[in-house]
């Protein structure tokens, strides 16, 4: 019996989607600046701080976030602040939970 999450070409979009989503918050960086982003907006200079990383490294990091729709950014004069995109992270979390909820039913 095929599996329904590989057939599914919406199905198999979503599943694409949401591995990526946990190929990039498998970092443990990246990880480690959202849960810094959760207490409110930061600016690169905290982070990398907080992170223990070289700026260029942690501006990287950023960037991979916000190309991916995790988090956003502001400028204000010469500082660039960035924030959690909470709707992109409710959404991704959805994808992930029907996933698993699917995949659950699918082994009964």
């Amino acid at each position: 019996m095929p599996i329904k999450c590989c057939t599914n070409k919406k199905v198999a979009g979503n599943l694409k989607k949401t591995v990526n989503f946990l190929n990039i918050i498998a970092e443990k960086n990246r990880l480690k600046i959202l849960c810094l982003l959760q207490s409110g907006d930061k600016c690169v200079c905290n982070i990398w701080q907080y992170l223990g990383l070289s700026q260029n490294l942690t501006s990287h990091h950023l960037k991979v976030l916000k190309d991916f729709g995790l988090i956003t950014s502001r400028k204000e004069g010469l500082w660039v602040y960035y924030s959690i995109n909470k709707k992109n992270i409710k959404k991704f979390n959805l994808s992930l939970s029907k996933f698993l909820q699917s995949y659950g039913k699918q082994q009964s």
